[in-house]
């Protein structure tokens, strides 16, 4: 059942928050007014994995994060780290962006685990198709955070039919990666992305 976007003080307590009223309230009104809505629960954890599909468009990036801002979610995300010089990083680092610095011994895997490891509170967006284009396979690095950093994966979806933006279930990873995937991919089937499905 739809129902408008919750207010700030219905977030759990255990999820990172943001603290900008005039920004939620702004970010609020133009998803409404656009027509979109949020259903399902965020679950009371203080570090997740939070994956998003299907990323068909740069739509979503701009609804996601009128989304996080709108209701109070602390919600990271990677750039790489020439993204973050000057103003544009600023900016950046105020919607939530983390710099990867690509060029590091450690991979951009092992940074965002050291991340979690430093952290009592995370979640980490990530688009686990890497790209606006159908594929066939989802990138693993997502897993691989997550695993790494002994943290759940939380699932959100995109239904361009409906204008709906969903919380699906908690996931656990488990040894087997491939089987995992497979059980992720499947439950975003019924949602369509602006462009495709999953």
């Amino acid at each position: 059942m739809k129902r408008y976007l919750p207010a700030p003080t219905r977030l759990p307590p255990h999820m990172p928050h943001l603290s900008d009223q005039w920004r939620r309230k702004t970010c609020r009104a133009v998803l409404r007014l656009c027509g979109w809505s949020l259903v399902g629960e965020f679950p009371d954890v203080p570090r997740a994995v939070l994956i998003v599909a299907p990323h068909s468009s740069w739509w979503d990036g701009v609804w996601g994060l009128l989304l996080k801002v709108g209701i109070g979610a602390d919600v990271r995300f990677m750039g790489k780290q020439e993204l973050f010089h000057g103003p544009l990083g600023g900016l950046l680092r105020q919607l939530g962006g983390m710099p990867i610095d690509r060029g590091a011994a450690k991979g951009v895997v092992e940074q965002m685990i050291d991340q979690f490891h430093q952290r009592d509170a995370l979640w980490l967006g990530i688009a686990p198709e890497g790209t606006r284009k159908a594929v066939t396979r989802w990138k693993s690095g997502f897993w691989h955070i997550a695993r790494g950093a002994g943290v759940p994966i939380v699932t959100a979806y995109f239904n361009y039919p409906d204008k709906t933006i969903g919380i699906g279930p908690l996931f656990e990873t488990s040894d087997d990666m491939d089987a995992d995937i497979a059980r992720l991919r499947a439950f975003y089937v019924p949602f369509k992305g602006k462009h495709r499905n999953v």
